[in-house]
């Protein structure tokens, strides 16, 4: 297949148009299982006793997941090889808001309906700060994220993932490391297609091995009852969102941490893919693109949606960048949302085939913030650089709960990521020796030695 390879700067892609159809549905899929995981978890975790105990529905957020991620790509002009999957910043907002005495008498079903209306004006959220950066101009605003914050924030974005990956393979071990030795054989020594389906690969023959565990009378790692009772076809249970002051008071600040999140996050994608997203099509559309795609969802009942690290981590592994591959799973997952029995399929996945995927692609996103880092030759002889890099890993690994605090009787937490990143760009914003351009070639941070002050 090198004759289906392109040069992006000094490393080789593949050229999607060069792969058929038949190829392109396969690396979809590819996509398609990287997020499902994660994506229903979301539900899951939202309807479990000792969460918030709310009604979410898998299926109404597998809909909205596929959808929101092609709204995305029509506000980024289809540029954007991204998937937007549930988030996770907001499942401490579902229990807050679940616990609010104002709601004490409430359904179930209406304490969703409140936290739901919260999140579409988180998803608003996103229009306001797109607009100013619009006026601004995202050069100005970019001033503040050097490759000296961005780089640690990705770096952090798989590292924070990590414990997930390894909690998840740890339910199996040897399931784990068998899909880890798939991915790790497939795209090392592997040819032609095999090389750029890892994952997919990874997860078809360690979720056969549980299989085959399982109906050999060993350890039960695969559920059938999810498979055997669901219906072939069914449709979503749609929720509408409702309005009040005390739930949006709880989810609508959590936005503050996404949107650092989603700078993090397309920082990841564009030095994947060796292109400025940031800067074309702009943050700003990114930006309106994904609070669309949270608005909307939460409108009818599904949660907040985000850029998804696990497809940045397929990206980089399978070298494929067309977003045309990252919307045709979008489409699969808006026909699973119509198909109970194969969202059993896949939701009866083990979750140590999970684990052992995951164990790669969130390793891969760290190492894409390490050559962000390099590239840019961000100089850490400098103290300047030294010090934002330093704050920026103890906050995110530091603060594994986040900061809980209260304005007007109601608690918001800044998850550990989203105050890493307003740390690294206050510190920025405030030593002396900002010299870094947007958009240009970083050559030397000049003044980046605050000895010379």
């Amino acid at each position: 297949m090198s004759d289906e390879k392109v040069k992006i700067g000094s490393e080789a892609v593949y050229d999607a148009s060069k792969l058929g159809i038949g190829r392109m549905l396969i690396l979809g899929l590819q996509h398609m299982f990287a997020m499902f995981g994660a994506t229903i978890l979301v539900p899951i975790i939202v309807n479990d006793a000792t969460g918030a105990n709310l009604p979410l529905s898998i299926q109404t957020t597998l809909l909205f997941a596929g959808i929101g991620t092609l709204l995305f790509h029509v506000f980024t002009k289809f540029k954007v090889p991204a998937f937007l999957g549930s988030s996770f910043a907001f499942l401490g907002g579902f229990s807050a808001v679940s616990a609010l005495p104002a709601y004490a008498t409430y359904s179930q079903e209406d304490k969703l309906a409140y936290a739901l209306g919260g999140i579409v004006i988180a998803g608003l959220l996103y229009f306001v700060i797109a607009i100013i950066i619009k006026v601004c101009g995202v050069n100005r605003v970019m001033r503040f994220l050097p490759p000296v914050v961005t780089g640690p924030i990705i770096i952090l974005i798989g590292l924070n993932l990590a414990p997930t990956a390894v909690d998840s393979a740890s339910t199996c071990w040897p399931i784990a490391l068998l899909a880890i030795a798939v991915i790790i054989v497939c795209n090392i020594f592997g040819k032609g297609m095999i090389k750029i389906i890892p994952i997919l690969l990874g997860v078809l023959v360690s979720y056969g091995a549980a299989v085959i565990v399982t109906l050999c009378g060993g350890p039960k790692l695969v559920d059938f009852a999810q498979i055997t009772s669901a219906d072939v076809v069914g449709l979503q249970q749609f929720t509408l969102a409702k309005f009040d002051i005390n739930a949006i008071l709880v989810m609508a600040p959590i936005a503050v941490a996404t949107i650092m999140e989603h700078v993090g996050d397309m920082s990841a994608i564009s030095a994947t893919c060796g292109k400025n997203f940031i800067s074309d099509p702009g943050l700003h559309r990114s930006l309106m693109g994904d609070g669309c795609a949270t608005a909307l969802a939460a409108m009818f009942g599904g949660p907040a949606n985000t850029t998804y690290g696990e497809n940045t981590g397929v990206l980089a592994l399978s070298k494929v960048y067309d977003p045309k591959v990252v919307r045709l799973a979008a489409l699969y997952a808006i026909v699973l949302s119509f198909s109970p029995i194969f969202a059993g399929v896949i939701g009866a996945m083990p979750s140590s085939v999970v684990g052992g995927v995951s164990f790669i692609l969130y390793g891969m996103i760290s190492a894409v913030g390490v050559r962000n880092v390099v590239e840019n030759r961000v100089d850490f002889t400098k103290s300047r650089n030294l010090i934002i890099a330093a704050v920026i890993m103890v906050c995110g690994l530091g603060f594994k709960s986040g900061v809980t605090f209260s304005i007007a009787g109601t608690d918001i937490t800044l998850t550990s990521l989203a105050l890493a990143a307003l740390a690294g760009i206050v510190l920025n914003a405030i030593l002396p020796g900002n010299d870094y351009k947007f958009g240009e070639d970083v050559t030397a941070d000049k003044s980046a030695d605050m000895g010379s002050y």
